[in-house]
């Protein structure tokens, strides 16, 4: 026979590691420093320009004749 399994615990308890979980990504979403925060913004301006100064204008720009 199996164990008898009370439902209302199991359930606060899932609550709970949902819980757990859900605050372990706010951590690492907002709990950043502010030099932390600085930097990366900085590495994403720092990519985009980089991007931006190897993008083609058009296709044609490039095969002129």
């Amino acid at each position: 026979m199996g164990n008898v399994i009370n439902l209302r615990l199991v359930r606060k308890q899932r609550a709970r590691d949902e819980a757990s979980v859900r605050a372990d990504q706010n951590r690492r979403l907002f709990g950043r420093t502010v030099a932390e925060k600085a930097a990366d913004a900085a590495a994403k301006t720092r990519i985009e320009k980089t991007l931006d100064g190897a993008r083609l204008d058009s296709i044609s720009d490039t095969f002129e004749e």
